[in-house]
Order: C-alpha cells, then structure tokens, then sequence
C-alpha cells in the first residue's frame, strides 16, 4: 500500500484502490443475488444428496441430546445418523476419552500405522468472490501473482526433490486468471514430477472436471466453508461463490467426470461447528452410498488469521472440540481418509494421528512461488511471491514431519498407487 493512502474500514486497513473495489463490489445489484440462483453456466443435477443433508442438519438440535444417547451411540458396530448426532453433541463430551479410544482401534484396523503426507502448491491468489474472511478475497489488498508454467515447473521440482509425491494444486477463485486450461496444463506438468495429483479450485462442471482428469488430477476437494445457508448468504457477498448449490454439489459432478476420489470439509468456526461438522459428514456418507467405487476423504480446518485481519479466528472450536469431531467422523465413516492441515499445531497433529486422522501437509507454503526460499533457506530470491491466504501453524518439512511421525510409532507414506 506504499504511496497510496490508507483507510481503515471495517477493523482493516485497505489501501484507496482497495477501498474502491469494495464499492463498486457493494453497490452492484448482484452482490445480493439470491444465493439459491444458479448462473449462467452452471450445470444443475437432481438436489437428492443435497435434500436429504439438509433435512437432517435443519432438524438437528444439538443440546437434546443426552448421555444416554451417546452411550447408545457408542455401543454400535456401525453409528447411524441419530448417532452421529449425539456424538457430535455437547452431551458426548464426558466421553471424550472413550471416543478416542474407540477411533484409534477404527483407524489402526483400516489403515495401520500409516500417515500419508502431501503438500499444497498454489498457482496463483488473484479471486473473483468476496468472501470476508478469506485472504484471498478480491478487495483485499494484497500482492497478487499468477505462476507461469516455467516457474509452476521450478515450484514443483524444488517440491519433488524433497522427495514428496503427491501435490494438491490450489488457485484462487478466478476463471479469468486461473482459466480451465491453465489448471489442466499445470496438471500435466505436476503428473510429470508426483504419483498423485489433488485439486482445490473453484468448482466447474462435469465435463469440465472429466478435462481436469484427463490432464492427470486424481482427485478434487471442495469446501463448502459452511452449510448454513443464512450464514453462507452473509459470508460471500459476491462472485460465482455465493450460488451454494453449486458448490453442495461438486464433489458429485468431479465423480462424474471420472475423479477418484473427493474431499468434504467446512471451516470451523464461520457458524454452528456441530451443525456443520454433522452437514460435512452426511454429505460424505450419502456420497458414498451414491458412489460406492470412490474414495472418500474429509478435513476439519479451523478459521486462521488472514492478512489485513489478524482477528479473525474460531468462534468456539477448541482442540478438544476439534478432537470430538474426528472421533465422530472416524466412528461414523471408518474408512474415510481424514486429513488435519497445518492450520492446527504440531502437538496436536502429533496426537491425532494416532487416533483418527489418516493424511497430513507437511512442507506447506499458502503464498505464491515461495517454495524456494522456504524450503531451501535462500531469502529474497522470490521477492515478486504473492501473498498467503491464512496463517499456517505447523510450519514443519517434510524431513522433519517423517522423523516425528515415526517417532510416534507410525510409518509416513508418499504413495501407495501403482499405475499400470
């Protein structure tokens, strides 16, 4: 913002030119477009799934619910829908430690010890949404970059010759600056240097996702960011991100198109976390009975300070919450791959490992062209890098992440596709 004045508008400081995007973002007629309205292009299928997550969430009253419901609950070989709500309920909190115990035996018996380990590459950070608590979002005022293939290809090289092998390839929400082909092009190059290749885009349709696969990308993971509607309404005020709809119903248009598997998640803390947290897991289980043949994964991600609003956190999801939730997930999903992002601390992905959680980051960068200086110490030879979009916690390598993973007693795993 050097050379510009600065005004500071609600709680952030935003340059001149940032303060007139949000302007004009705030006195176009379709900021307040119904969020229900598809747009122009946007392919709709039958709202079946959709229908019946919401059905459940609407009703769902989390403080009816008692220990003895918890207790019926944990005394199934298979939770139902009734009892993943009281798992998810402030009544199974006293049994925490029982959740815990009973989710460890789920994972170890369907994966092991294993960990498997990923790390996130973002293109670019330039984003069409105004989504208010994303770093991201288009009136921010940040640095903006968009990789060219040669540097995408430097990024991934320096990736690849830590000795990672797969790679979740991330661009802001900007088809203008992140077209279809620019993201199939980039898939093509990382299926040159990584086994799997995971997207996190802005949803497309299904022959649009059949493209992706065919230029290599394995598998899509969406965030619905919430499932409450009213809350959903007032969080993304503009862009092809406030159609919800559209967004509930990616991950079935990416099966479509021939992915191998899809990723669910809200971000805790933006509404109601157990109402979400219930939304995300029944989204994944009637996916799953729709779709037997594909892998089903979650994440759980908390809210984290963004840049010009380092205020922004978790209303009222602490660790101990957060636990409850993956407990919940792997008792009521217990061959669902879940993942715990470098959003959460060291400690914490240290001791959920050996509980629920399947998949971690490590290595991870959420700025733009930066993997050099940060995985090889060498400041300043990426001074044009764009800015992050949140604040990560767990800032560990993938060196360091593999020897404490097995000195947790457990075996890190890059891979375990062969592709013939």
């Amino acid at each position: 913002m050097s050379g510009e004045n600065s005004f500071f508008v609600d709680g952030k400081h935003l340059s001149e030119a940032a303060l007139a995007r949000k302007h004009q973002l705030e006195n176009n007629p379709a900021m307040r477009k119904n969020p229900l309205e598809y747009l122009p292009g946007m392919e709709e299928i039958e709202p079946d799934i959709r229908s019946r997550v919401m059905g459940h969430v609407d009703s769902y009253q989390p403080e009816q619910y008692t220990a003895v419901d918890v207790r019926r609950a944990l005394n199934r070989n298979r939770p139902d829908e009734e009892d993943l709500k009281a798992l998810l309920s402030p009544a199974a909190a006293p049994f925490l430690e029982e959740m815990a115990q009973k989710a460890r035996n789920l994972t170890s018996r369907h994966f092991g010890n294993t960990v498997y380990m990923f790390t996130p590459l973002y293109l670019a950070n330039y984003c069409e949404n105004y989504c208010i608590y994303c770093g991201f979002n288009c009136y921010n005022d940040i640095q903006r970059v968009q990789l060219t293939s040669e540097q995408m290809e430097h990024e991934m090289q320096v990736i690849a010759s830590s000795g990672m092998e797969e790679i979740l390839l991330l661009t802001g929400e900007s088809r203008g600056k992140s077209s279809l082909e620019y993201i199939g092009g980039a898939c093509r190059l990382a299926r040159k240097y990584f086994r799997n290749v995971g997207l996190e885009i802005y949803p497309v349709n299904t022959e649009e996702y059949r493209y992706l696969h065919e230029c290599g990308a394995d598998y899509v993971t969406v965030f619905q960011e919430t499932y409450d509607l009213a809350k959903y309404e007032q969080l993304h005020l503009a862009g092809h991100k406030r159609v919800w709809p559209y967004r509930f119903d990616a991950q079935e248009r990416a099966l479509r198109g021939g992915m191998r598997g899809v990723a669910f998640s809200a971000l805790l803390g933006l509404s109601d976390f157990r109402r979400d947290a219930l939304a995300t897991a029944l989204h994944a289980y009637y996916i799953q009975r729709k779709y037997p043949w594909a892998e089903i994964s979650l994440s759980c991600p908390r809210l984290r300070p963004i840049i010009n609003n380092d205020s922004i956190n978790p209303q009222d999801v602490g660790e101990r919450q957060l636990c409850q939730i993956l407990c919940a997930y792997r008792l009521f999903l217990p061959y669902a791959g879940i993942t715990v992002s470098s959003r959460e601390s060291a400690s914490f992905r240290n001791g959920i490992v050996k509980i629920a959680a399947t998949k971690v980051s490590a290595g991870v960068s959420t700025g733009i062209g930066d993997h050099e200086s940060k995985y090889e110490g060498r400041e300043g030879v990426q001074e044009n890098a764009g800015d992050e979009q949140f604040e990560i916690q767990d800032s560990r390598s993938l060196q360091k992440m593999t020897a404490d993973m097995s000195s947790e007693g457990l075996q890190p795993v890059l891979n375990d596709y062969l592709y013939v």
